[in-house]
């Protein structure tokens, strides 16, 4: 089978992530993968795993361009002779939607997010066949849009147990990091992704001025960068911990490549999303290394966390209720985090569930 999957940019991100995971799983499958996108530093990565970039304008808003852009694509797509195509962002998804009409190659569109109600919105609902990343999203669309069930399927985002394996963590590294930033033998809890508004930084930091007298060790990383548009906001974050003086408390790190070994020394990994996410890949990444998970109770949360075994859920931008669950889940110890990920949210049973839906496509046009 010949997949092609269309995605705006190929840089760091969830999506673009989960695009390159899936398209080296194909290739492994003895499939052909290939990407259209307008380029990026996971371009690299791809080619090396086996996959094909081209790089196609489909990342523009801009109307006045649209018609150039669909015939390109639609000359890619006659070029390429895919049997699947497989569009994971509104943009894309339209062009897909216009240069493939004289075509009639079977085409999916994953929903990724809690994309606001419009007619623009709607083109993810338009594929021959949806995927939403969690039932959250599913009763979101089906909400808010005409599209029949039968055509929905719910595929969970899944994790590689190869990558996040707490037998293949560097124990040296993660010893050097925590003496280098002297934090040895501190509990540690850990918020990792992109620094923004929404992920609700600020709940985080005021749950740690409440746990500060109760919980003198305890320290808090927030893992991850922002993007320049956030700046400003990582800089108020920044000013709220020097005037709280938890400087020593709450840690901002940057980006870490070391993602594995960041949950590993963790106690728990928390998500604090004053917006609900469509899944949660940090929460499945950090259970796979059996390290408990804090989270909003609104989202994608609610498929992983069940409240009080894989870890505990709180009210989104509640910091007392963040506060009383980070005290309960430093108390207890915890088992099977691993095998609930095993069962359900892994990367080989997210590809062969994806699989069967191309497959339902497929079979009707052999």
């Amino acid at each position: 089978m010949h997949v092609v999957q269309l995605v705006p940019e190929l840089n760091q991100g969830g999506v673009e992530r989960g695009v390159v995971e899936f398209s080296r799983e194909l290739v492994k499958l003895g499939h052909r993968s290939t990407v259209l996108s307008a380029g990026g530093r996971l371009v690299t990565q791809l080619n090396a795993e086996g996959g094909e970039h081209y790089p196609a304008p489909v990342c523009s808003k801009n109307p006045l361009t649209a018609p150039w852009r669909v015939q390109t694509l639609r000359r890619l797509f006659r070029s390429l002779d895919p049997d699947i195509l497989h569009a994971r962002s509104r943009v894309p998804a339209w062009l897909t939607y216009w240069a493939n009409k004289p075509l009639g190659i079977p085409w999916v569109t994953t929903v990724h997010g809690f994309n606001s109600i419009s007619a623009y919105s709607r083109i993810m609902t338009r594929g021959d066949r949806v995927i939403c990343v969690s039932h959250p999203v599913r009763e979101h669309i089906l909400q808010h849009y005409d599209v029949s069930e039968d055509r929905i399927s719910v595929v969970h985002r899944g994790v590689d147990p190869r990558v996040f394996d707490p037998a293949a963590i560097d124990r040296e590294w993660i010893d050097a990091w925590l003496e280098e930033h002297g934090i040895r033998n501190r509990p540690i809890l850990s918020m990792v992704g992109r620094i923004s508004e929404r992920k609700g930084c600020g709940t985080l930091i005021r749950a740690m001025n409440r746990l500060r007298d109760a919980h003198p060790q305890l320290r808090a990383l927030i893992v991850g960068d922002a993007h320049p548009s956030n700046h400003a906001c990582l800089r108020t974050l920044q000013a709220r911990v020097r005037e709280l003086g938890l400087v020593e408390r709450v840690i901002f790190t940057g980006g870490i490549d070391r993602v594995p070994e960041v949950y590993a020394l963790s106690r728990a990994v928390l998500s604090c999303s004053l917006k609900p996410e469509s899944f949660g890949r940090s929460l499945t990444e950090a259970l796979a290394m059996n390290t408990p998970v804090i989270a909003p109770r609104h989202g994608g949360a609610l498929d992983i966390v069940r409240d009080g075994v894989q870890g505990y859920l709180f009210e989104p931008d509640d910091d007392e209720q963040l506060a009383a669950a980070i005290v309960r889940v430093l108390e207890r110890e915890w088992t099977g985090l691993r095998d609930h990920v095993l069962r359900n949210f892994t990367l080989d049973r997210m590809t062969a569930q994806v699989l069967e839906v191309y497959d339902s496509l497929t079979a009707t046009t052999r």
